[in-house]
């Protein structure tokens, strides 16, 4: 389990699991997400809300996984643009570990997908 800081201050946090990273990775969450400018924003968040919402209304089967992380993390009273921006890392981070990303390209493969 990881705890991201969802706002500057540090008063608030969330707590991601490993399976909510797994979710991101099979739906390819944040592919396309970032504009090419780099920047996390409140209309980064709201893009990634509909296009979850997206996947949930097209999905014929079971979609449990994904509802799972739109509940605990996407939809989260405490996710917000700083927060999606310390996931987006985290997933990086993740992704690393897990020797899928090179250790030059991460972020140019978080912004761009």
């Amino acid at each position: 389990m990881y705890t991201i800081q969802t706002n500057q201050t540090g008063t608030r946090s969330m707590e991601i699991t490993e399976t909510h990273l797994q979710t991101i990775e099979k739906y390819a969450l944040f592919q396309h997400l970032i504009d090419s400018n780099g920047i996390v924003d409140e209309s980064v968040l709201d893009k990634l809300k509909l296009n979850v919402r997206s996947l949930i209304a097209s999905s014929e089967g079971n979609s449990k996984d994904l509802l799972d992380l739109c509940i605990d993390v996407i939809y989260h009273n405490n996710m917000k643009a700083y927060g999606l921006h310390r996931l987006i890392l985290l997933y990086i981070d993740w992704e690393r570990g897990k020797g899928n990303i090179d250790n030059t390209d991460e972020e140019d493969n978080a912004a761009n997908g």
